[in-house]
């Protein structure tokens, strides 16, 4: 699991073959995507920590402005260049769904397909004004005052309930944060409009829990509605952190998708 830093971001590299950059949420870390990595062997995966999350260098975040959706997809570019990838999959979680979707609408040659775990276009308006308090609470408290609550209110009953080392993964993975750049990653979350998905002709892969209450499956529905060539999968007894609660479940889907886009690129056409 080699780490780099490119401009200031702790990037995990993997493998080799076509490329698949993986995006986390907020809160998350590269370690979001770990449980999927033992199906992507012939792939060379790519997993940036956004800056303000994770390990990235969090001294730079600090002595810079708000962070926002802009920035955030601007930080996946540079790292995309300066790893020589001029088209790649993407893939992406909750708050990374929305960094996938500007980019692609953004950069839609760069894009072979997306594979979108929790997905939002942004968030609803009610939901804008408790985010941004979620970010003075963390500056205010630590992260240790708001980790149990997201956990409690993020993760699915049975995940709760018989799942412990993925609700210790989501919960170290918040813990772990740095409340300065976990607040401003809530304010670019609470600033997000969406993007047009309209325009996105990348086959893409959306999938949420049936428990999810950031992505339900109604507005995952209506999102996909939205999108040129979308398929939808719902998991059962699954909250928001889809690849920590059903990690062989998403490990198909992602697998699957990459192949079949892959077979039928090779015959010129779409899935």
């Amino acid at each position: 699991m080699p780490q780099q830093f490119i401009d200031r971001m702790a990037v995990h590299v993997d493998g080799d073959g076509d490329a698949l950059v993986m995006v986390h949420g907020l809160g998350g870390t590269s370690n979001a995507w770990t449980p999927l990595m033992p199906v992507l062997g012939r792939h060379r995966t790519v997993r940036p920590e956004l800056p303000g999350s994770g390990r990235s260098n969090q001294a730079h975040v600090l002595d810079k402005g708000p962070l926002t959706i802009d920035v955030l997809v601007s930080a996946v570019l540079r790292v995309c260049g300066a790893l020589g990838i001029q088209r790649a999959w993407f893939a992406g979680h909750s708050l990374g769904t929305i960094v996938c979707m500007h980019l692609a609408a953004r950069e839609p040659g760069m894009v072979r397909g997306l594979a979108l775990f929790g997905p939002l276009p942004a968030p609803p308006d009610p939901a804008r004004a408790s985010i941004r308090q979620r970010a003075g609470r963390a500056r205010s408290e630590g992260m240790a005052g708001i980790a149990d609550a997201i956990v409690q209110a993020t993760l699915s009953a049975s995940t709760r309930e018989t799942q412990g080392v993925a609700v210790a993964a989501v919960r170290e993975s918040l813990m772990g944060q740095c409340p300065e750049g976990y607040a401003k990653t809530c304010e670019a979350l609470a600033d997000a409009q969406p993007a047009d998905v309209s325009q996105i002709q990348a086959p893409a892969l959306l999938v949420t829990g049936d428990e999810d209450p950031i992505a339900p499956a109604q507005g995952l529905r209506a999102l996909a509605s939205k999108m040129q060539n979308a398929r939808v999968e719902i998991l059962p007894r699954c909250g928001h952190w889809t690849t920590y609660e059903r990690p062989a479940e998403c490990a198909a889907l992602l697998k699957d998708f990459l192949g079949r886009g892959s077979r039928t690129e090779g015959r010129g056409t779409r899935i």
